[in-house]
């Protein structure tokens, strides 16, 4: 009775706080919480009823698994299972880097104006549509009027058509993620780095540390719990993909599905095609699961190195 009444008495106190949450939480259990009953619709195949979409749910035919061996059991599965892993182990490495290396070089930027203004910058890509940022890449890379085949045209080189060349892709789509990503990504080490107290620089100075040596030895183990909680939630999502990347950066050209498609594009496509809800949901269901246990895998280990370090 007594915890009850020490429960009561701290809401009361903290009630402005929980209120401003309050918004934030109904967000989190309407669009993340109460979906997730949808996810028995992997398990189902899934008619359309007369009664609506939980009639629908009831009166479909329960499959078992079928949805996730109809899934796998395509040619595609090894292609696009490939591509998703090795893109975002690409994306969590150079992204890591270039957001890390970014912030290091805005926080040592003596002019405060210039350092916003290059921040400034840096994050206006991330708030661009993928669709808008297609039509950039389009301006670049068109065949008849592209850019870089207008440059390639000066030194009498045949233009090349970029939308049919898969053995370009994989760098044009590692670049246009990190440009849309690393400013954003920078400006939480940035605030870390700016939250660091300035004491140890100027011991580091006494001591005669040179400026790399500031950021080797002060600065990034000071940032480190924050590198690792990040990574490990990155690799959380290793198995999902940007759709807008994948999809509208190629402009859906199907000569470059073996370097362009992921799981998110290939069930899109199938769900165009098929409509087949059940194989969406065991895609979504299957892309959770994974994510969950690569997160708890993850932080087992870090957890046995360095256990302050770990996320829980």
């Amino acid at each position: 009775m007594r915890a009850f009444k020490q429960f009561g008495k701290n809401l009361y106190n903290n009630r402005i706080w929980l209120l401003m949450t309050l918004p934030g939480l109904i967000w989190l259990i309407v669009l993340k919480y109460i979906p997730m009953f949808g996810q028995v619709m992997a398990f189902k195949n899934f008619r359309f009823h007369p009664d609506g979409f939980f009639a629908s749910v009831y009166h479909s035919e329960w499959v078992g698994f079928e949805n996730f061996k109809f899934l796998f059991s395509t040619n595609d599965a090894w292609v696009i299972t490939r591509n998703t892993v090795l893109y975002n182990l690409a994306f969590i490495v150079i992204g890591l880097v270039l957001a890390v290396g970014v912030a290091i070089v805005l926080s040592e930027l003596t002019k405060q104006k210039l350092a916003k203004v290059y921040q400034t910058g840096m994050l206006f890509p991330h708030f661009l549509s993928w669709v808008v940022v297609s039509y950039f890449v389009y301006a670049f890379l068109s065949v008849d009027r592209g850019l870089f085949n207008s440059v390639l045209a000066l030194f009498n080189v045949d233009p090349i058509s970029w939308y049919n060349e898969p053995s370009y892709w994989p760098y044009f789509i590692i670049a246009i993620s990190q440009w849309k990503g690393v400013g954003f990504g920078s400006i939480i080490y940035l605030a870390a780095i700016v939250g660091i107290d300035r004491t140890y620089y100027e011991a580091a100075i006494i001591d005669g540390a040179s400026k790399w040596q500031q950021i080797k030895h002060v600065t990034i183990p000071m940032i480190m719990p924050l590198i690792i909680i990040l990574t490990i939630l990155n690799i959380g999502s290793i198995f999902s993909a940007d759709f807008g990347l994948f999809y509208q950066i190629p402009r859906d050209s199907g000569p470059l599905y073996s370097v362009t498609n992921v799981i998110d594009t290939y069930v899109y496509r199938g769900l165009m095609t098929m409509g087949d809800i059940g194989m969406s949901t065991a895609a979504g269901l299957y892309q959770a699961t994974v994510g969950l246990v690569l997160i708890l895998i993850t932080n087992y280990i870090v957890r046995k190195i360095d256990e302050e370090n770990a996320l829980f």
